[in-house]
């Protein structure tokens, strides 16, 4: 039995040939080459060094999984006939070459000796020349296996073989699934050689170009965010497959419509997990919540209006637009600036102008909520008091004109003054810092806690209600409150 050398031919300078490398070159008997298309090669025929090479199998090959299995298979056919072959590839035996992983394992398996001589890769030399350590993590993978790449990759990225611009196309294309399409890459050919060239390109334009050759390779820069990202994908393709025939017939019936309820609801849950600050119970809602966005968008795109990618890239360039201190060269001095740069950057935003200061509160929004809107607009208008002690005083008015009222007896009378004394209680909150449909709905709460507590309590007692007087209920409604307290 013979044995197998694997070498390396550098980069493609006969210069990066080491030299333990150049006597097993010259000694080799036979040597084969997996391609003779390499810039060393010139220099072998020049020293008048014998070779074979395996570029004819590219030709009759149906994909490069066959092509290199093939040319392993063949290095160890001869190596079990006697022969004591030198296996040569292009930079290192060791950096992106799938022959020589072929070869050790079927070498293993055959028992066939083995020897692979180390050797300088082009990536030592883009390395160098773009002043990058592999030590911060470097992926390198062939082009043909971009799209196989985890999702969130986060260290940088070496492409090889990106040889012509069909290659560069498919690459482009998988790279813009996980890359914005302006991100910078660098398309590196021809490294060590006279006609050397880096050229940094955005990514949409990386198929552009007519250069493309064995020896290009592409440099995607790490993605510093990328293990923040996240898909939506599985979410969207469940929904398309419950709308889909012969899906759910339910999800089928929906319409944006019917769906209404179900958003409000969902819209309440996710407050209500707030409050009770259960992580786990928050993210539960916030998923029912983008269920129903999902829901939505789905019936949209069938009907060809919009895609959730629609709505995700709306909301992403409408932030980016609407802070222009963080994404351009705005300064504010604090949080209340913001605010006023904000609202000025939406009114330009309206193709329609509004007809009132108060356009734009849904009619919809809870009473509470819709009241805090509404006073907060007037008062960017200047219909506002200057302080606070008016606001104490036009409680206190509105509290009497509501006694008044009750001693009409004139129904309507009196749910107009009691609307007035919410409508100033919820100002009185704005000025305290505190938002009325919050506040009452942490009283909501807390009114049910202490309530279940009092029923637990005559439950314990062996009591019923209606044994009971208010005082008594009293008593027990005072110790539920201290012991909430403690």
């Amino acid at each position: 039995m013979g044995s197998v050398t694997i070498v390396g031919l550098g980069p493609g300078p006969f210069g990066c040939i080491s030299l333990e490398t150049w006597d097993v070159l010259r000694q080799a008997n036979p040597l084969l080459l997996r391609t003779a298309i390499h810039p060393t090669v010139a220099e072998l025929r020049m020293r008048q060094v014998k070779f074979e090479s395996y570029d004819a199998v590219y030709e009759q090959g149906e994909d490069f999984e066959t092509i290199y299995a093939a040319i392993a298979a063949d290095v160890l056919r001869r190596a079990q006939a006697g022969q004591d072959v030198v296996f040569a590839v292009p930079g290192s035996p060791m950096v992106a070459e799938k022959t020589v992983g072929l070869i050790r394992t079927g070498a293993a398996e055959q028992q066939v000796p083995l020897r692979i001589l180390p050797g300088m890769s082009f990536f030592e030399l883009l390395c160098n020349r773009l002043g990058v350590d592999p030590q911060i993590g470097l992926t390198i993978v062939d082009a043909q296996e971009v799209a196989a790449l985890p999702a969130d990759l986060s260290t940088g990225l070496v492409v090889t073989q990106v040889f012509n611009p069909f290659v560069a196309s498919d690459l482009k294309l998988s790279l813009m699934e996980r890359r914005a399409d302006e991100a910078a890459v660098v398309v590196a050919r021809h490294l060590g050689l006279s006609d050397e060239t880096l050229d940094q390109v955005p990514l949409y334009e990386l198929d552009r170009r007519t250069d493309f050759d064995h020896l290009t390779s592409v440099y995607v820069p790490p993605c510093l965010h990328c293990q923040e990202t996240f898909s939506l994908d599985p979410l969207v393709d469940v929904m398309a497959r419950l709308r889909s025939p012969g899906g759910c017939p339910w999800d089928n019936e929906q319409t944006h419509a019917t769906l209404r309820r179900y958003i409000i609801e969902e819209v309440y849950e996710v407050l209500e997990a707030v409050d009770e600050q259960d992580p786990a119970h928050l993210c539960e809602e916030l998923g029912d919540l983008l269920l129903q966005i999902v829901f939505h968008a789905r019936m949209a795109e069938e009907k060809g209006e919009f895609s959730m990618q629609d709505v995700v890239d709306t909301v992403t360039e409408k932030l980016i637009r609407r802070h222009p201190h963080v994404f351009g060269d705005i300064s504010v001095r604090d949080a209340a600036e913001v605010i006023v740069n904000w609202d000025a950057i939406k009114r330009r935003e309206k193709s329609v102008k509004p007809r009132s200061a108060l356009d734009g509160i849904p009619k919809g929004l809870p009473a509470l909520l819709r009241a805090n809107k509404l006073q907060q607009k007037a008062a960017k208008v200047g219909f506002d008091w200057d302080g606070i002690a008016p606001v104490w005083d036009k409680v206190a008015e509105e509290l009497a004109e509501l006694r008044e009222a009750t001693q009409s007896g004139d129904p309507g009378r009196i749910g107009d003054e009691l609307g007035d004394v919410v409508f100033a209680v919820v100002n009185l909150g704005r000025f305290l810092g505190v938002e009325a449909e919050v506040a009452l709905n942490g009283t909501n709460n807390k009114f049910l806690r202490r309530f279940q507590q009092v029923e637990a309590a005559v439950k314990s007692k062996g009591l019923h209600w209606r044994e009971l007087d208010l005082t008594a209920l009293d008593e027990l409604w005072e110790e539920a409150k201290a012991t909430e307290r403690k």
